[in-house]
This record gives C-alpha cells, sequence and structure tokens, in this order.
C-alpha cells in the first residue's frame, strides 16, 4: 500500500464534478450542469485523480467512459457529496418547509428513486412532499400549466430545456422467448400519446419502412411490463431501465435504431413572492441536488426483497 495515500482527502468540489461527468458521460455537458467552464471540468477531474492515483475516466473520439477504478469511486463520491450538502443544510440553521410536488415519470416506478426520496423526507420532514407519477409528456405538460414544481423525466437527445441527469439509449426489449417474424408487423407494446418512446418508436418503424401494429396500450410500467413478459411484443425503453424479467433483443431482430434520450430535471415557474412560494423553491432545490447526487444510482435497480 502506498503510505503516501493513506489518510488521503478529496475534495468535494471535484467530487461533484467528478458524479456530473460520470453521469452525462460527456465534460461539456458537466460544464452546463455545474455553470462551469469546461476547462475547470477537466482540471477538477485532472487534480482528482492525481489525489487518488488512478485514472477514473476513458476519453477518446467516441466519448466518455468509466474505469473500474471510475466506478468504484461512484459510491465513494455519492457517500461524501451527500454528507457534505447535508452537514451544510443543518448547520445553515434553518429548515426546509413547505408544500413540494413533484413529478416522476413511469421509468422510475422501478428503480432507486423511492430510495432518494425516503432520504429526502427523512432529512427535510417538514416538506410537505406531494409524488406524481405520469409519462414525461404529460408532466411537460403539467409543469408548463403550473401543477408541478419539479420534474424527473425524459426528452430527446439534445432537446430543450431541462437539466439533464443522465445520457441513455433506447432499445427495443421483450421477454426471454420473444421471436420476430420479420414478414410479419412488428408487435409494439406502448404508453398511449403523448409518450415520448411511443412517438420515437412509430417514426423509426415508419422511416425504415417496416409496417407494426400496436397489441398493447397501458399508462403503467407495470402493465407493459406484464404484457411483454407474456410475449405479445416489443417495448421500446431506455437501455439502462430494462424491468426485471426482460431483455434487448438481438440485433438478428433487424429493427431500425431507436437512438438517444436523456433524464433531466425540469424547474417550474416561481408562483409568487409569496413565502410559500418560496418555500417550495427552496425544497425544490434541496431535492434537485438530492437527484443529481444519486442520479448514477437511479439505473440500478433495487434488490428483491423476500417474504418472510
Amino acid at each position: 500500500m502506498d503510505g503516501r495515500r493513506v489518510g488521503q482527502v478529496f475534495d468535494p468540489t471535484q467530487l461533484r464534478t467528478f458524479l456530473a461527468v460520470a453521469q452525462t458521460l460527456s465534460f461539456t455537458q458537466a460544464a452546463h450542469r455545474l455553470g462551469v467552464r469546461q476547462s475547470t471540468v477537466s482540471q477538477h477531474v485532472r487534480k482528482l485523480e492525481e489525489a487518488a492515483g488512478r485514472q477514473l475516466f476513458v476519453r477518446d473520439t467516441h466519448g466518455v467512459a468509466l474505469t473500474e477504478d471510475g466506478e468504484a469511486m461512484l459510491g465513494f463520491a455519492r457517500t461524501i457529496v451527500a454528507a457534505n450538502v447535508r452537514a451544510a443544510e443543518f448547520f445553515a440553521g434553518t429548515r426546509l418547509r413547505g408544500r413540494l410536488r413533484f413529478g416522476a415519470s413511469e421509468d422510475f416506478v422501478l428503480t432507486r428513486l423511492p430510495e432518494v426520496l425516503e432520504g429526502f423526507r427523512r432529512d427535510h420532514p417538514e416538506v410537505d412532499l406531494e409524488l406524481t407519477v405520469e409519462l414525461s409528456g404529460t408532466l411537460h405538460r403539467q409543469l408548463a400549466e403550473g401543477r408541478l414544481d419539479l420534474v424527473l423525466g425524459k426528452r430527446s437527445t439534445g432537446a430543450e430545456p431541462g437539466r439533464l441527469v443522465w445520457r441513455d439509449r433506447l432499445a427495443w426489449i421483450g421477454g426471454a422467448g420473444l421471436r420476430l417474424d420479420p414478414e410479419r408487423p412488428v408487435p409494439l407494446i406502448v404508453y398511449p400519446p403523448p409518450s415520448i418512446t411511443r412517438a420515437r418508436a412509430l417514426e423509426v418503424l415508419e422511416q425504415a419502412g417496416r409496417p407494426w401494429h400496436i397489441v398493447c396500450t397501458s399508462r403503467s410500467l407495470s402493465g407493459v411490463r406484464a404484457a411483454a413478459l407474456a410475449g405479445l411484443g416489443v417495448v421500446p425503453h431506455a437501455e439502462g431501465l430494462v424491468p426485471p424479467g426482460l431483455r434487448p433483443l438481438p440485433a438478428r431482430s433487424f429493427l431500425p435504431e431507436l437512438g438517444g434520450v436523456e433524464f433531466v430535471l425540469l424547474r417550474g415557474r416561481a408562483r409568487s413572492a409569496a413565502p410559500e412560494a418560496m418555500a417550495a423553491q427552496q425544497a425544490a432545490d434541496a431535492l434537485s441536488r438530492a437527484i443529481l447526487a444519486a442520479g448514477d444510482r437511479l439505473h440500478a435497480r433495487p434488490p428483491l426483497t423476500t417474504a418472510r
């Protein structure tokens, strides 16, 4: 063991930058998120790698990827950044209060988002958190109508607005035994309009000249998953959030590429200058920080528990 590294202290600012790059897989997008220059992001990452004595990212013309040491650093960085935020809020001497209307897309039903929300409620017990789970397109509309304060949902790659949490790819997924007949229309399992994945799937199939027909429409992830497990058809879905029991279809299925998707945080307009409206904005700021710090955890499903 290198004795010089025992007791090494890692800078929380550098760790926050590291998390932003790890979640967006882009130095440019991390700079946008943090409100700093791209050169500052590069400098923070370089200094963190020097402090760790390990390479944390691999960078080439195709993009950015975490190394094994980078993957290991993720857990440490989340813990340190989260503890730093909690300490700062505690010693600031103010307790968050008020009503926070938060919307999350159906994609997060089976992820670790409930754990993030549980931690937020534990840290801010006087915030009245109201959760709405809906399609991303519906949440965008409700936010624009002033019915929500904060939304975590999807957007098309590169589209505005929103604060990028992480990037993913869309994939065709289905049950393990699903086999598609290339001579027949593609059987689709989709959310209803204004679903972003539905619109993308129909667009790429039309462009590829592939006939299709909808075999199941459901507003819930559980309904979509049940239909896919039954072998009814294929689902356009974020590759990093594939529900249990389903899997991406192999390349020999000859379905067109669906492209990328981005998961973003969107803030609503301030309701007014009234104290309760300002309290909601402060609560939205705190929840945004918690989600951004835990962004990469949202890719992982919580462990299954066994009933006793």
